[in-house]
């Protein structure tokens, strides 16, 4: 093991990444290894494009970052250094938690808009052009037949797995109450992502299906 770099790209807490890189790094007293977590995002569209995002936990002037940043550009777009150990998977769990409150509220918003007369594609050309646009809404909207080639329009087959995001909003609130930061969202919407990953209609499938989970409408896609 002397000399070499581990890289763990696996969503886990913190601390047992810190514990885990304590262990491989004083394995060898000359020419110890190194250890460095980067989780990633973008999920299978952005592994079979090479368009992934990595959260490298490394200092931008880390002498290793450079062959690190050589190696991910194979697999993904952008490469960004967040400072130091465990700070990749830091990152990880804040976008995660941040995108599945926008999952769950893009699809609380569209299920509402259409339940008052929208059809799906105006409210979320609406959506885009408005403050309340975001990625998912315009790449992956919760609606079927919405985005025709997202995994949303394909029965929620593939993609993130409900029980992935449960497993990632957990761990996102679980680092929250250890460093003191205030979720007022949490709770609830890891509520709604357990109840749907228990849901035989919703489990298995991409975590967009929260849709399905509150009653939304389902249009049918043509294919």
């Amino acid at each position: 093991m002397g000399g070499k770099i581990f890289v763990d790209c696996s969503t886990i807490d913190p601390a047992t990444s810190l514990a885990v890189g304590k262990a491989v790094t004083t394995s060898h007293t000359i020419d110890p290894p190194k250890f460095y977590d980067a989780p990633v995002s973008g999920g299978t569209p952005g592994a079979e494009k090479a368009t992934l995002t990595f959260m490298v936990g490394a200092a931008a002037d880390d002498p290793t970052f450079p062959l690190l940043k050589e190696i991910f550009s194979y697999m993904g777009t952008s490469i960004n250094a967040t400072g130091g150990p465990s700070l990749g998977l830091a990152a990880k769990l804040s976008n995660n938690y941040l995108s599945g409150m926008i999952a769950l509220a893009t699809s609380e918003a569209m299920n509402l808009g259409m339940r008052l007369g929208l059809d799906p594609k105006v409210l979320s050309d609406c959506f885009k052009t408005s403050s309340g646009g975001s990625w998912v809404n315009s790449t992956v909207n919760p609606v079927p037949g919405v985005c025709p080639e997202a995994v949303t329009s394909r029965g929620y087959e593939g993609g993130f797995k409900v029980q992935l995001m449960k497993k990632d909003m957990t761990l996102a609130i679980e680092a929250a109450q250890q460093v003191g930061a205030k979720l007022v969202l949490g709770d609830s919407g890891l509520a709604a992502y357990s109840a749907a990953a228990d849901d035989p209609h919703c489990r298995d499938r991409d975590s967009r299906v929260v849709y399905r989970w509150l009653g939304g409408i389902e249009p049918e896609v043509k294919k």
